[in-house]
């Protein structure tokens, strides 16, 4: 299989041969791993019990796909990733938000998903043949998988797909015999010694909603054009593309993070989730979690990576994809070592999620509403003007910034992080909210209010999809 020479450049009808069921398979093929089945853990390590757990994950998650799927058919229209796509809001330099937003997404959960599956990894082999479990066979492990990760991830789209499509059917059926293992030891109360993380119940269980449920979507918020710009809208139509991302997200997300909750509450996992998973799992379950610590975590960070490399591609507009994605690979990995040796587990998980929930969701809403704005008509040439090293076209407002965008996006962050709550950090604005996360709603709000305010009068620049090549200057 040759490796993909796209970069965020436009692709060619020609090439655009994915189909919507391949959306729904590379979603929930590359979400069955630990990386996203550490997420069910969260409700229980907060004091919450079965039922209050799988609620919060559930409705979080639902909000979360009404925000993100949307955003899929984005990029169904311009032919290239999301970032690059917000150029037509937030203009053709001005996108570099929505990179930016991408990279630290991505540079986040590739870091987790190496951290928890290495660490999976190395107690299963530490049972199963005597490996110490120390920090050097940690460390060997992070390095083997994190190589692996980069070669899936500069092949590129076509690879991954394949390897999302197995996944998908043989990480089902290592989670369906993982229920089975597990039933034993299976209890509906929270792990001992696991108090309410916020003091009382309500407050704790708006706080997994968040953490758990709403930030699994909101991961995907400049993911999921990565795969959409492969699906020719010619062949597809909006509404099966819509269907099949809601689809995807919901199959790919509810399934391993209630899996996460079961085995969490399974194996009384308070403060950890790697350790009392490994210990309490039987003996014959070790060799297929360690297939599924392995490869789940392959399939899950080689797409997280592809899409670093990608948004560094659009930062760094003269490096090539290839290049940007083992640069990413190495910061990515160096994050996994500080976060094993340096960071508590939940704490930074909590904190991660939370932070990055707030700066993203405002820079969704406001693509979003600039998508409705023009009717989802884009002028593909002029949103490449960036990568060209040119000036002009439709998208270039000032100097390639949208200043109406940028501020809307900048305020609606603000106030996203002044409403967090954290183990380790808490925002000014809890006095006013009683001391509940509303980071979410806020930063969306304002940011999305403040752009339509601004927005009101101003001429939407738009143009048809077969619409002639914008005019450009192509000195730099």
């Amino acid at each position: 299989m040759p490796i993909e020479q796209r970069g965020v450049d436009t692709i060619p009808d020609v090439e655009r041969t994915s189909t919507p069921r391949d959306l729904i398979s590379i979603l929930l093929g590359s979400n069955l791993c630990l990386g996203v089945i550490v997420f069910g853990w969260l409700p229980p390590s907060f004091g919450l019990g079965l039922w209050p757990s799988v609620t919060a994950i559930v409705i979080g998650t639902l909000v979360g796909i009404l925000v993100t799927a949307p955003l899929a058919l984005i990029s169904l229209h311009t032919a290239t990733n999301l970032s690059t796509s917000s150029g037509a809001q937030f203009g053709v330099r001005g996108r570099l938000v929505g990179s930016v937003v991408g990279l630290l997404l991505s540079l986040g959960y590739t870091a987790l998903t190496l951290w928890i599956g290495g660490d999976v990894m190395v107690g299963t082999l530490s049972r199963l043949v005597g490996l110490p479990n120390g920090g050097a066979t940690r460390a060997l492990m992070y390095t083997l998988l994190a190589g692996c990760t980069v070669v899936g991830a500069i092949y590129g789209y076509r690879l991954l797909l394949r390897l999302s499509k197995v996944l998908s059917i043989g990480m089902v059926i290592l989670l369906l015999i993982g229920v089975f293992a597990y039933a034993g030891d299976f209890t509906t109360a929270a792990p001992p010694d696991t108090p309410y993380l916020l003091g009382s119940f309500w407050p704790t269980w708006l706080l997994a909603a968040v953490a758990a449920g709403l930030s699994g979507p909101v991961a995907f918020i400049t993911l999921l054009g990565d795969y959409t710009r492969y699906i020719s809208p010619r062949r597809h139509s909006t509404r099966k593309v819509y269907w099949a991302g809601c689809l995807g997200l919901l199959l790919g997300l509810l399934v391993p993070q209630l899996f996460g909750t079961y085995t969490a509450l399974a194996a009384r996992a308070g403060l950890e989730y790697a350790g009392p998973l490994v210990d309490a799992a039987p003996f014959w379950y070790l060799a297929p979690l360690l297939l599924a610590a392995s490869a789940g975590s392959v399939g899950n960070s080689g797409l997280m990576l592809y899409s670093m490399g990608l948004d560094l591609d659009a930062i760094l507009p003269k490096a090539t994809r290839a290049k940007a994605t083992v640069m990413a690979a190495v910061v990515a990995t160096t994050f996994v070592f500080l976060g094993s040796f340096a960071w508590d587990a939940q704490s930074a998980m909590t904190s991660f999620v939370l932070l990055l929930t707030a700066i993203g969701t405002p820079w969704a809403v406001i693509t979003l509403i600039g998508h409705m704005r023009c009717g989802g008509q884009y002028d593909p040439d002029a949103l490449q003007v960036f990568n060209r090293r040119a000036r002009g076209g439709i998208y270039w407002y000032r100097a390639g910034w949208n200043v109406r965008a940028t501020a809307s996006w900048t305020l609606g962050a603000a106030v996203g992080l002044t409403a967090v709550s954290t183990t380790v950090y808490e925002g000014p604005l809890l006095a006013l909210t009683g001391g509940v996360d509303c980071s979410f709603i806020l930063s969306g709000m304002v940011g999305g209010l403040t752009y339509t305010l601004l927005t009101l009068r101003a001429p939407v620049p738009a143009a048809g999809a077969a619409a002639e090549p914008s005019t450009v200057d192509v000195t730099a």
